[in-house]
C-alpha cells in the first residue's frame, strides 16, 4: 500500500480507497522504497520498544520523538497548543482530538456493501468528516489556510502495550487477539476464542490486533492529554468499541475495553492526582465489561444509563458463564466499591432527552458531585440517538450536548469522550458534533418537552431508592433497615384490604369467598369478597332452598371486578421521605362501582387483584411489583377458577365482568380460552387500560369472537397510553372490541369519568329483568325475609330469630363493639335486645326507560 501523504498520522482519508478497507496488511520487501514507512504503519508507529521514547505527554511536538523515520514525518501543523491566556488557562485552552485513520483498516474479512455489519469502518470517518466541516478540526487536504487556535487539537493515538492491555485484561486474552493477525480469512471464518463457545458478535480480521491497540493506545493518549494539561477536554473517534470487553472475553464488536484501559494506566501514571476516575456510559447498551473491570474498586465510579429490557436486550443473556441480570439496578458493586456502580435499566425502547435529563438531574450528577471525580470519561456511545436502528431511542444531539456540559462542571473540567458504539452515520455525526462543540465552549442547544415518561420516572426512582443507601446526597432513604428492628411492622396493602373487606362487609354484607386452589390460595386470600344475601328490595324467595343460597347465586344480574388496588396519594416529608397519615389520602374508587351495583339488585363479586404477595417471613426489604405479564396469568387463573366453581352453577340472569389493566387482560384472556362458555354466558365486558398491554380479543377458530365482543364490550384506554402513538389507533378493528379514547391519565380518574355511561350501560342491559322482578309486588305476610337490616332501619322480630339464625351466617361483633352500643344492636341477630317488627318495603313504579328508582330502606 503505498501512502503518500504523511501530514495525517502518515495518512488521510484522502488515501484511503475501497479497496484498502478490504486488503489485508502486507509485508513489505526490504528494497521497496516506502519500507520504513509501512513498517511504522503495519507495526505501529506507537510501540516505545521500536520507534517511540517518550518525554511528557503523547503529543505531537510535546514529548514524542521519532528515532528511525522521523525524515518521513512532517511536523503536526494542527497540534494543542498552550492556553492562549495565563489567567483563563481552561477557557483559552484548546480540545484534544484524537483520530487515526488506520482504525478504518478492521473490516470483515469478506464484505458484503448489500449486508454491512453495525460496526462500519466508516463510522469514525463520519465523526471527522462533520468536525471538519462545522469548522472544528481542520485537516489539510483541500484547505488553503493552516488551522487556528480556534480549531481542535490533534493528539497522535499510538498502539497500546502489552501491560497496558493487561491491566484490565488477561496475557491469555493478548495473546489471543494477536494471534489473529497470522491467520488467513478462511481461518478467522471459524475461529474461536473459546472451545465450544461460539463467538459473540465480532468478526475477525488480521488487522484487527493494530486496529484494537490502536483504539486503546488513543484512549489512553486523549486522557494523558487532559490530565498533563496539554488540552481542556479531548475527544477520541476510536474503533473497534470496548465496553463490552471483558477480562478473557471479545464480544458485542469490542476486543479491548478501551475506557477501562485508558482509566487504569492514568490511575497507574498519574496517582493521587488521578486517583478517582468517573466514568459515564449513555451507550444504548450496559457496558458489562466496564462494570465487570472495576466492580470491586472504590476509586472508579461508573454509571450507565442503558437499555434493560428487564433482562432481554444485550448484553443480557450472552455472558459465557450464564450470569443473568449483570446490569440491573441491584448490581451497585463489592465490598469497599459498593455505591460505585449505578445501573440506570430503562425498561422499554423509546426513552428520549427527557428520561435523560431526569437521570441526570436526579441521580448521575448528585452522585458524581459528591464523589468529586479527578477524571470523567465518557463511554460515548451514540446508539440511543434519533434514527439508530439498534438502540431504538430518540435523545437528540442536544440531549448529548446537556449530558455533555453538566459532566464539564466535574474534574475542574478534565473530561475525556471515547467512541463506543453507534451505528447510523448521519446520527452519530450530528450526535457527535454537538458533543464537540460544547466541549470546546458553546453552549447547547435548548431542549423541548422535557416531561419523563412514567416508565422512565419509574426506573430512576428505583435507582435512587437503592442508591441512597451508599449516597449522603440521595433522599428518601431506604427504610428496609430500620423497619427489621422493630415489631409487629406490616405492609399496608395487606392492612387496606383487611379494612376493604370489614367495610364491604359492614356496608353490603360481603365476606370472603373461599379459593381451594393451591397455586391461587395464598395469592388471593380475603382478595375475593361476594354478596352474601339477597338485598332488601329482592324480597321474592320462591324456595326455602333458595332462600338459604348466598345471593352471588341468585337469579338476578352479576357484576364480577377484577380491579387493581385501591390507589394511595400521599405528600411525604421531603427530607426524611416518611409518610405522615394526615397527608396522605386512600382512593377507593371501584367501590362507587359496588355501591351502585348493591342498590340495583346486582350481586357483586370484588376481586382485588395485589401487586405483590407478602411471604410468610417478610423481610420488609423494598419490593418491585410483580410482573405484569405474570399478574395477568395469575388473575385469568382466578377467574377461570370463579367460574368453573362459583358462575358456572349459578343462576344468574346477566354476567358482567369488569376489570381495570390486569384485570382486563384477564377478561380477554378468559374469553379467548372459553369462547363459547362466554358468549354464552357474558352481558357485558368492561375495562380500563392504563399502563399495561392493551390485548385484543381474535379467535383463529371462531370469525365471529371478534364482533361478539366488539358489540358486548366498552373499552376505555388512558390518553397516555402507548396504543395511541401506534398505527392500529388510525382505524380500530373490531378485535380490540368497542374502544374510546378517555380524557383522564389514571385509572382513578378513568373510573370515576365514564362511571354514568357505563352504569347506564349496564341499566339498559339488564332492563328487562328489572322489569319482571319490580312487576312482581308480593304482600309482605308472604315472603320470608332473611337478611339482616342495615343500621338505623328496622329488626327481625323475635320470632324469625331462629330462623334467621339457621340460614345466616353469623357475623361476630366488630372490635370495639358490644351489647351496649344500641346502635349496633341491630346489625347481627347474635347480638340483640327486643327487635321491632319489620316495615313492608316500598316499590317505586318502572319508569319508561326501564331504569330502576329505588327508594331507600
Amino acid at each position: 500500500m503505498d501512502i503518500k501523504d504523511t501530514s495525517d498520522m502518515l495518512m488521510h482519508d484522502g488515501d484511503v480507497l475501497t479497496s484498502t478497507e478490504v486488503t489485508q496488511f502486507t509485508h513489505p520487501s526490504p528494497g521497496s522504497q516506502n519500507y520504513q514507512h509501512e513498517i511504522a504503519v503495519s507495526k505501529g508507529v506507537g510501540r516505545r520498544s521500536q520507534s517511540l521514547s517518550r518525554n511528557g505527554a503523547g503529543l505531537k511536538g510535546s514529548g514524542l520523538k521519532i528515532q528511525h523515520c522521523n525524515d518521513l514525518l512532517n511536523p503536526r501543523l494542527d497540534r494543542p497548543r498552550p492556553a492562549k491566556y495565563a489567567r483563563l488557562p481552561y477557557a483559552t485552552a484548546q480540545t484534544g482530538l484524537v483520530y487515526d485513520v488506520r482504525m478504518r483498516f478492521h473490516v470483515e474479512p469478506v464484505p458484503n456493501e448489500k449486508d454491512m455489519h453495525p460496526e462500519d469502518p466508516r463510522r469514525i470517518h463520519a465523526i471527522f468528516e462533520a468536525f471538519v466541516h462545522a469548522g472544528l478540526a481542520w485537516t489539510k487536504t483541500g484547505s488553503e489556510d493552516g488551522p487556528t487556535k480556534f480549531h481542535m487539537g490533534r493528539i497522535d493515538a499510538r498502539q497500546a502495550t502489552k501491560e497496558e492491555v493487561c491491566l484490565v485484561h488477561t496475557v491469555k486474552h493478548w495473546d489471543w487477539v494477536q494471534t489473529l493477525s497470522s491467520k488467513t480469512a478462511e481461518e478467522l471464518h471459524g475461529m474461536l476464542q473459546h472451545a465450544g463457545q461460539p463467538m459473540d458478535s465480532v468478526y475477525l480480521s488480521p488487522n484487527t490486533p493494530f486496529c484494537a491497540g490502536l483504539s486503546a493506545g488513543g484512549a489512553i493518549e486523549a486522557c494523558r492529554a487532559v490530565m498533563l494539561g496539554k488540552v481542556k477536554n479531548a475527544f477520541a473517534v476510536i474503533r473497534p468499541p470496548g465496553h463490552h470487553a471483558e477480562r478473557e472475553d471479545v464480544k458485542g464488536f469490542c476486543f479491548y475495553d478501551n475506557v477501562s484501559i485508558a482509566t487504569k494506566a492514568c490511575q497507574r501514571e498519574f496517582g493521587e492526582k488521578c486517583r478517582k476516575v468517573f466514568i459515564l456510559d449513555w451507550d444504548v447498551h450496559h457496558g458489562n465489561g466496564i462494570q465487570q473491570a472495576h466492580y470491586d474498586d472504590p476509586n472508579v465510579l461508573y454509571i450507565s444509563l442503558h437499555v434493560y429490557l428487564n433482562g432481554q436486550f444485550y448484553p443480557e443473556g450472552s455472558f459465557r458463564d450464564r450470569r443473568q441480570a449483570y446490569g440491573d439496578h441491584l448490581h451497585c458493586g463489592k465490598g469497599a466499591a459498593q455505591g460505585t456502580n449505578v445501573n440506570v435499566p430503562w425498561k422499554t425502547h423509546g426513552v428520549g432527552d427527557a428520561d435523560y435529563m431526569y437521570a441526570f438531574q436526579q441521580v448521575v450528577m448528585p452522585i458524581a458531585t459528591e464523589f468529586a471525580p479527578d477524571l470523567v470519561i465518557i463511554a460515548a456511545g451514540f446508539d440511543a440517538a434519533e434514527g439508530d436502528v439498534l438502540g431504538d431511542c430518540f435523545v437528540t444531539p442536544a440531549g448529548y450536548a446537556h449530558m455533555t456540559h453538566m459532566l464539564m462542571s466535574l474534574a475542574e473540567g478534565r473530561l475525556v469522550a471515547c467512541l463506543e458504539g453507534g451505528y447510523n452515520l448521519d446520527s452519530i455525526a450530528r450526535s457527535a458534533c454537538a458533543v464537540a462543540r460544547t466541549m470546546m465552549g458553546e453552549p447547547p442547544d435548548r431542549l423541548h418537552n422535557l416531561k419523563p415518561s412514567n416508565k422512565g420516572v419509574d426506573v430512576v426512582k428505583r435507582v435512587l431508592r437503592q442508591q441512597s443507601k451508599f449516597w449522603s446526597c440521595l433522599y428518601p432513604k431506604d427504610i428496609s433497615g430500620h423497619l427489621a428492628g422493630l415489631p409487629h411492622s406490616e405492609r399496608m396493602h395487606d392492612i387496606v384490604r383487611k379494612w376493604q373487606a370489614t367495610t364491604l362487609w359492614d356496608e353490603y354484607d360481603m365476606a370472603p369467598l373461599f379459593i381451594h386452589k393451591e397455586q391461587l390460595s395464598k395469592s388471593f386470600d380475603n382478595q375475593v369478597l361476594a354478596t352474601q344475601v339477597f338485598p332488601t328490595t329482592y324480597v321474592l324467595l320462591r324456595t326455602l332452598a333458595d332462600s338459604r343460597r348466598p345471593n352471588y347465586m341468585a337469579a338476578c344480574p352479576l357484576l364480577i371486578i377484577l380491579h387493581d388496588p385501591p390507589e394511595v396519594l400521599a405528600s411525604p416529608d421531603p427530607r426524611t421521605g416518611k409518610l405522615e397519615l394526615h397527608n396522605t389520602w386512600l382512593t377507593d374508587t371501584v367501590k362507587t362501582y359496588v355501591d351502585w351495583a348493591v342498590k340495583h339488585d346486582f350481586a357483586v363479586i370484588d376481586v382485588n387483584l395485589p401487586r405483590h404477595v407478602t411471604a410468610d417471613d417478610d423481610d420488609t426489604e423494598h419490593e418491585e411489583t410483580d410482573n405484569v405479564d405474570y399478574r395477568t396469568r395469575e388473575a385469568t387463573q382466578l377467574l377461570t377458577y370463579l367460574w368453573d366453581n362459583y358462575v358456572e352453577i349459578n343462576e344468574s340472569s346477566h354476567v358482567i365482568l369488569m376489570g381495570t389493566n390486569t384485570g382486563h387482560g384477564a377478561i380477554v384472556n378468559f374469553i379467548k380460552a372459553n369462547e363459547e362458555r362466554a358468549q354464552a354466558r357474558v352481558t357485558r365486558a368492561v375495562s380500563y387500560v392504563e399502563d399495561v398491554p392493551f390485548q385484543s380479543c381474535k379467535s383463529a377458530t371462531n370469525e365471529d369472537l371478534a364482533k361478539w365482543y366488539f358489540y358486548s364490550s366498552l373499552v376505555y384506554i388512558s390518553t397516555l397510553h402507548n396504543f395511541w402513538q401506534s398505527e392500529y389507533a388510525l382505524k380500530i378493528k373490531k378485535r380490540f372490541g368497542r374502544v374510546s379514547r378517555s380524557a383522564e391519565a389514571s385509572i382513578s380518574d378513568m373510573l370515576l369519568e365514564h362511571k354514568d355511561e357505563v352504569t347506564a350501560t349496564l341499566l339498559r342491559d339488564t332492563a328487562a329483568w328489572r322489569a319482571q322482578n319490580l312487576a312482581q309486588h308480593v304482600e309482605p305476610g308472604n315472603a320470608e325475609l332473611i337478611r339482616r337490616p342495615p343500621i338505623g332501619n328496622f329488626a327481625l322480630s323475635p320470632s324469625k330469630n331462629i330462623a334467621t339464625n339457621s340460614i345466616s351466617s353469623p357475623r361476630p361483633p366488630a372490635p370495639g363493639n358490644d351489647a351496649s352500643q344500641s346502635g349496633r344492636q341491630a346489625k347481627s341477630p347474635l347480638i340483640g335486645s327486643a327487635p321491632k317488627e319489620p316495615s313492608a318495603p316500598k316499590f317505586a313504579p318502572t319508569p319508561r326507560n326501564g331504569a330502576s328508582q329505588n327508594p331507600a330502606p
